[in-house]
């Protein structure tokens, strides 16, 4: 069963969803979400990763879902894995394992890069490196600032914010060039995505510009855990061709490619955990 429970830090009480086994003899998991949403997107994964006899953590970010803003106005890449050590520190936890998705990905990078000591492995889904150009546009339109509507327009705004990521990258591109294959999400999906954004609306940009600012190949190379990176099915076309150059730059890489069926995910994750082969 995922338990749901705050963990206070200087900015505050931290939210996060958790599955603890009492006893494990394994590290702990920290599973760090993408943006604009919060750990709920993370619930899939748990159950599974849970059954393998390990503690499953998946905190809220700072400025998204119910965790607390940032204590800074402009943080980067290095506040928010920052905040995931003084986390770990608030739980009595020494060395753990870590995922991370987009967003997540990119703390989890930083995270081995500055803490060598604690992370043992990580596991990035969806990171690259990407050209100057498409980072000023990126950072200028991504992720805009909202404020509530007496008409209740942001609420429209992020609906539609949502739905377009599914049907363009990047979402304000909204041309025959950056349409992405596949399908449009359940509206199930989409109500909860925009939930979550109107819930951090005030701060759900934060992190999605520092991970938009963050520069992975100048800080892969600092890495000396094991790292797997997933291919995803159904992932980003841009971030699945990227896998090889972020390998290139890593000590100890692996590359596994995966469905899309979050229990497959959650076995290769294990199996790269526990030493075997994917």
């Amino acid at each position: 069963m995922i338990d749901r429970a705050f963990v206070r830090i200087a900015e505050g009480q931290v939210h996060l969803r958790q599955i603890l086994v009492p006893g494990a003899a394994k590290p702990p998991l920290f599973l760090l979400h993408a943006s604009p949403t919060s750990s709920r997107w993370m619930e899939p994964l748990m159950p599974v990763l849970a059954a393998s006899g390990r503690s499953v953590i998946a905190p809220d970010t700072l400025g998204n879902g119910d965790s607390p803003a940032p204590a800074l106005a402009d943080p980067d890449i290095g506040y928010f894995a920052d905040s995931i050590l003084r986390l770990a520190d608030a739980m009595g936890i020494d060395r753990f394992d870590v995922y991370g998705s987009h967003t997540g990905a990119r703390t989890a990078c930083e995270l081995a890069a500055i803490a060598p000591g604690r992370v043992r492995h990580a596991i990035l889904d969806g990171i690259k490196d990407y050209d100057d150009d498409t980072r000023r546009a990126i950072l200028a339109n991504y992720a805009p600032r909202q404020e509530p509507d007496d008409y209740g327009a942001h609420m429209v705004w992020a609906f539609h914010f949502v739905r377009d990521q599914a049907l363009y990258f990047p979402h304000f591109m909204r041309d025959p060039e950056h349409r992405l294959p596949g399908f449009m999400p359940p509206a199930r999906v989409l109500h909860d995505a925009a939930l979550d954004v109107l819930k951090a609306l005030d701060s759900y940009a934060l992190p999605y510009l520092a991970a938009f600012r963050y520069r992975p190949l100048e800080r892969l190379p600092l890495i000396d855990c094991p790292v797997l990176l997933l291919k995803a099915e159904r992932e980003l076309a841009v971030l699945n061709a990227a896998v090889a150059e972020i390998a290139a730059a890593l000590k100890q890489p692996q590359i596994v490619a995966v469905g899309a069926d979050p229990a497959a995910k959650a076995s290769t994750i294990i199996q790269f955990l526990d030493g075997e082969s994917p």
